[in-house]
């Protein structure tokens, strides 16, 4: 058998302000950020091909659909936002089981001018350091579709560990789903902290903005030493 665990609970996420290197993770707040977030995905419907969700028709649909959103407590919704005060995306904590110590980030919905940006990975970091180290989650977990390529590259990038596939595990928009399944661990977050840190540094990056060490590869260094 194994040790009894000293765990008590995790805490519930709260409607804070996450303040980063180039930007912020704030709570979905649909007068402050639903414009911003439909003038910035509203030309960009594949955004939605693998959400039970979207896309959306209408500016109205979309911010009936964000007033929705902002009023749950799992989801528990967070808007990220840029330099200029502008919301650029959504992400969310989610299946959140504080007396286990679980909780997973999801419905991640970054528009173009967010993917593949320092803000879009800093935000990644003020959210696990967040369920981490203030929440006091044990257990951080990423699920997606199976079949999108995109997701389970951010999940490894992010340092999170492949699971394991659930076969036939839902049925979004009249289609089968097999789910991917990655978690990162209490005991892990350090290391995986270091290489965010080091990624999201001014100096990781040259005068036209280009990274020098990829994320994936501070990941892979860190966790080779410290795992």
């Amino acid at each position: 058998m194994t040790e009894a665990l000293s765990f008590a609970q995790a805490a519930l996420p709260e409607p804070i302000a996450l303040d980063g290197r180039y930007g912020r993770v704030e709570k979905l707040d649909p007068d402050r950020h639903g414009t911003a977030l439909w003038d910035a995905i509203k030309d960009a419907p594949a955004l939605w091909d693998y959400m039970p969700y979207g896309p959306f028709q209408s500016r109205d649909a979309f911010l009936g659909w964000i007033e929705n959103r902002a009023a749950l407590t799992d989801p528990y919704v967070y808007a990220v936002v840029g330099p200029d005060g502008n919301a650029l995306g959504i992400a969310a904590l989610m299946r959140i089981t504080p007396d286990m110590g679980v909780i997973e980030v999801g419905h991640i919905a970054y528009a173009p001018a967010l993917q593949r940006t320092p803000l879009g990975t800093d935000a990644q970091y003020l959210l696990a350091r967040y369920a981490f180290e203030t929440l006091g989650y044990r257990r951080y977990e990423w699920k997606c579709n199976a079949l999108n390529a995109a997701s389970r590259r951010a999940a490894e990038r992010f340092g999170f560990t492949f699971e394991g596939i659930f076969r036939q595990h839902m049925i979004v928009k009249g289609r089968n789903r097999d789910t991917a399944w990655y978690a990162m661990l209490d005991g892990e977050w350090p290391t995986r902290k270091i290489a965010f840190e080091q990624w999201l540094a001014p100096d990781n990056f040259d005068r036209d903005g280009r990274q020098k060490r990829s994320l994936a590869s501070l990941m892979t260094e860190s966790g080779s030493r410290h795992d």
